[in-house]
């Protein structure tokens, strides 16, 4: 079986890769835009580079020859200062990839969408599959999600031979990437380390309104792997228990106990620093988290057979000693412009 990963570098990239080492009779081939070092999981595929921001359709095409599946994971969360340019990579990209696929003849095309492709919705109770992913649309990533749900809308439409997979995680966590992961939303003069002792804090200030799902990546991954074994169509939301409430995180960081915070206050101060750049998380990211509703994950547990097996909070622990740690996985420089 061959599969082909593109963004195969990347957090979730990384993570699939080591969910396939365990399977016999696996070919990958990885596309990044730079190969990472050939070291483990990174040695277990065939690399070939490419950006799809300005790679052709027949150029990845010829890569995609003879896949049993491609997987696309490519995605770009910086420079959110100029929004064109990330599109060229998640909206651009995911339309060439979705080309090159259809020209390759794959017969299954596997797209990380995400909760974030959702419209507004409750808290208060899950949604399935079918909600509205119109996206929200303060957000560039809310936006550029719903846009490619879209693109996949047609091409299953122009394609309807090829299995299209779309899997919808909560906010992905593994604590190999800590290092990234703080200097795509922190930035690069917010000191890693420094995030480390968030669970020291005496009182930890979050709207209530503020409400989230998370999953390690490792368990992303073996989502992603079942829908390729059983060649599952459709879209599977994937997230793990409990629902990230501010009690949740608090609980999870080891901070005794949190304090109501204006929505409205946080966004005007997130907005205003990184207006003057002195962290990289942009307001939309406070609109997406509370708006985007609570995501109900029956389908994945009943088509898929998948469950997940750490808890959203263990997740968010183990992320948050690799911070302190300071721990970053080396091919991740390859992610970087």
């Amino acid at each position: 079986m061959k599969i082909v990963i593109v963004g195969a570098s990347g957090n979730l990239g990384t993570a699939l890769l080591r969910r396939a080492a365990h399977e016999p009779g696996v070919e990958l081939v990885g596309i990044s835009r730079r190969a990472p070092r050939p070291e483990e999981p990174y040695s277990l595929a065939e690399w070939h580079e490419a950006d799809i921001s300005t790679a052709s359709a027949e150029s990845l095409a010829r890569v995609f020859a003879g896949a049993d599946a491609v997987v696309h994971l490519g995605w770009a969360l910086q420079p959110n200062h100029d929004e064109p340019a990330m599109a060229r990579t998640n909206v651009r990209g995911t339309r060439v990839v979705l080309e090159a696929a259809g020209l390759a003849g794959v017969p299954q095309v596997l797209v990380a969408s995400s909760v974030g492709a959702y419209s507004f919705g409750p808290k208060h109770r899950a949604v399935g599959e079918d909600w509205p992913t119109g996206g929200v649309q303060s957000s560039h990533y809310g936006r550029h999600k719903a846009m490619n749900e879209r693109a996949m809308d047609a091409f299953e439409q122009a394609n309807p031979d090829v299995a299209v997979t779309r899997i919808r995680p909560g906010l992905v966590f593994q604590p190999d990437a800590a290092t990234e992961i703080a200097h795509l939303f922190a930035g690069r003069l917010v000191p890693v380390r420094l995030l480390g002792l968030m669970r020291h804090l005496p009182v930890l200030p979050l709207p209530t309104s503020l409400i989230a799902q998370a999953v390690h990546a490792d368990d992303v991954a073996d989502a992603f792997w079942r829908a390729i074994e059983r060649r599952a169509r459709g879209a599977f939301n994937i997230a793990a228990d409990p629902v990230l409430g501010p009690a949740e995180i608090a609980a999870a960081l080891g901070v005794p106990r949190t304090v109501p915070f204006r929505r409205g206050v946080l966004r005007a101060i997130v907005d205003l620093t990184w207006r003057l750049r002195l962290q990289a998380t942009d307001p939309g990211w406070i609109d997406l988290a509370t708006a985007i509703p609570v995501m109900s994950t029956a389908r994945a547990r009943a088509e898929l057979g998948w469950a997940p097996t750490i808890s959203s909070t263990a997740a968010l622990d183990q992320l948050v000693d690799a911070l302190g740690a300071g721990r970053n996985l080396p091919q991740s420089a390859s992610l970087r412009g």
